[in-house]
């Protein structure tokens, strides 16, 4: 079983809407046929909580004002380090870079296909990696 033409459809408005908010490193992956409950999971991550939580706010409202859709459930606002959004075909997990690291649910499902996502998607990879350099070169004052 392949993820449905409307999980590709919501992937991609996700994972563009991600990218929109400055999101780093989305990545999708087609899971339905080790999930019955769900076909698809996008991942992305942001610098800080804020930001998190505006990449979460720009996702449920474009796939709500572009494709009708609305999550049936959405969990871990209150601390904005990892937030879910569950659309029943995909689900969205927009994690603060720190607990994308450590949970690394890349690892968890890298035996799934990767999904296509448009191009200003595939260009935030590596951009986690980009942000922690940035920011260390700041701390030391290294800056040029």
């Amino acid at each position: 079983m392949t993820a449905t033409d409307r999980s590709i459809e919501l992937v991609n408005a996700a994972a563009q809407a991600a990218a929109d908010r400055l999101a780093h490193d989305i990545i999708a992956y087609d899971v339905s046929d080790v999930l019955s409950i769900t076909d698809a999971f996008v991942l992305a991550s942001a610098p800080n909580d804020r930001q998190v939580k505006s990449i979460v706010d720009e996702i449920e409202e474009r796939l709500n004002k572009q494709l009708g859709a609305k999550p049936v459930r959405r969990e871990g606002d209150r601390d904005a380090r990892w937030i879910l959004l569950d659309y029943v075909d995909i689900v969205v997990h927009v994690q603060h870079s720190e607990e994308r690291v450590f949970y690394a649910l890349e690892r968890l499902w890298k035996d799934c296909p990767e999904l296509p996502l448009p191009e200003d998607a595939r260009r935030t990879r590596g951009k986690a990696e980009e942000h922690a350099q940035l920011a260390g070169k700041e701390a030391e004052g290294d800056l040029s």
